[in-house]
This record gives structure tokens, C-alpha cells and sequence, in this order.
């Protein structure tokens, strides 16, 4: 074959090497502090069910609330484990010579968001229907739920890394976080929790999971590169 033949994808140093690198060594580190994921995990199963306990038992009610709450629980556990994205390699000095490897360092970035959404939005993807059997919800309400959750889900990791590198370094970084990535995180919990409340009222959920994969696809595309763009910024 010749060199002209070599594509970048079969380079030691293309994306996909980069992205598996990324990614299996994030998840290793991931579960080497397992205690930290059930943390999280656990912070989603209290706030789901705190809601049940703290409000009124009819069944209408609960159903009514529970694909919001089941959101805002989401958006909170991911919101949580945002500064772990980058926080701990920035301050060790890894980041930097990630930053200075031969690998692109958007197809880095992009493996780290995606072992934090494996990590992270994944389990909680997983619970959501156990969970949602509480407030009473249908089998069809529970299944946009869960689908809405599976594609929205990433959409908070990709924007949430957007903000943790912007904020790298920042003292008080953890509220300055906050306040940056909620107002993008606001369509995603209206189109998400709306999905399931178009089926309660006997409509198609198609509009509102169709706007979450466009916002997915849109997040896709350029939150990698804006978090590359971002971590640069922080460590020059």
C-alpha cells in the first residue's frame, strides 16, 4: 500500500486511535473510583424519590410530574460530575501534555465526554424506568422517557464540557459552571420532559425527540471542538 493510501483513521495518531485512547483510558480511571459513580448514581435514586414522598400520593399528579422530575434529576446528577471531566488532569499537569500529544485534540476531548456520558448518562438512562414506575407512568410514557433520556442525555455531557473547560483554573469554578451551562441545558429539559407529556395527552412524540437529536447532532459536531478551544485557552 502507499503512504499516499494511508488514510487518517489507520494512523496510530488519527481520531479513532485518539478516541479509543481517550475513552479506555477514562473509563479505567472511572472505575477505579467507583465509589465517586455510586455517589452520583445514588444522588439521582434520592432526588427521584424524594418527589413521591414530599407530595401528594393521587396517581394523576405523580404521573404528571414524573417525567420532569426524572429530567431535573438527570440534569442534576450530570450537572454534579462535571467537574471531574477535566478538573483532576488540569491539576495534575496531564491535560497539558495531552494538549501537546500528536493526537487531534478534539477526538480527545470527544473520548472523555464520551466515557463521562458512559459513566454518567448511561446509568442513569438505565434506572430512568425502574425509577419512573413510582409515579405511576404508563409503559408507552416510560419508553419516550427512557428514549428522550438516551438522546438527550449526551447532549448535557457534550454542552457541560463546553462549560468545565471555560472554567478551568477559575476559582469558584463549580458555580461559575453552573451558571454558564444551565440556560443551554433549559431546551433540552423542556423538549426532553415534554416528549413524555405529548404521549400522556394522547399526542406523537416525534416533534420533541426529533428536536433533541437535531440538538444532538448539532452538540455532536461542534462541542468538541469549542472544548478543545477552551482548553487551550486555559492552559496557555
Amino acid at each position: 500500500m502507499s503512504a499516499t493510501a494511508t488514510t487518517a483513521t489507520e494512523s496510530p495518531y488519527g481520531a479513532f486511535g485518539a478516541l479509543r485512547w481517550a475513552v479506555a483510558r477514562d473509563l479505567k480511571l472511572a472505575l477505579r473510583s467507583r465509589a465517586e459513580l455510586g455517589v452520583q448514581l445514588l444522588f439521582y435514586v434520592i432526588v427521584v424519590t424524594l418527589f413521591p414522598l414530599a407530595s401528594s400520593p393521587e396517581k394523576t399528579l405523580l404521573a404528571t410530574m414524573g417525567p420532569g422530575v426524572l429530567w431535573v434529576a438527570a440534569l442534576l446528577a450530570s450537572l454534579l460530575s462535571l467537574p471531574r471531566l477535566f478538573a483532576s488532569d488540569f491539576a495534575d499537569g496531564t491535560l497539558e501534555q495531552i494538549a501537546l500529544s500528536p493526537y487531534p485534540m478534539p477526538a480527545l476531548v470527544f473520548g472523555k465526554i464520551l466515557a463521562h456520558w458512559l459513566t454518567t448518562g448511561l446509568p442513569i438512562v438505565v434506572l430512568a424506568p425502574l425509577l419512573g414506575l413510582q409515579y405511576g407512568l404508563d409503559v408507552p410514557a416510560l419508553t419516550v422517557v427512557t428514549l428522550s433520556l438516551l438522546i438527550g442525555t449526551p447532549i448535557l455531557s457534550l454542552l457541560g464540557a463546553i462549560g468545565a473547560s471555560l472554567t478551568l483554573g477559575v476559582r469558584g469554578g463549580g458555580s461559575l459552571l453552573a451558571l454558564l451551562i444551565l440556560p443551554l441545558y433549559v431546551p433540552v429539559l423542556i423538549f426532553g420532559a415534554g416528549a413524555a407529556d405529548a404521549v400522556r395527552a394522547g399526542l406523537s412524540a416525534s416533534a420533541n425527540l426529533s428536536l433533541l437529536g437535531a440538538g444532538l447532532l448539532l452538540a455532536f459536531v461542534g462541542a468538541p471542538f469549542a472544548t478543545a478551544a477552551g482548553i487551550r485557552i486555559a492552559l496557555d
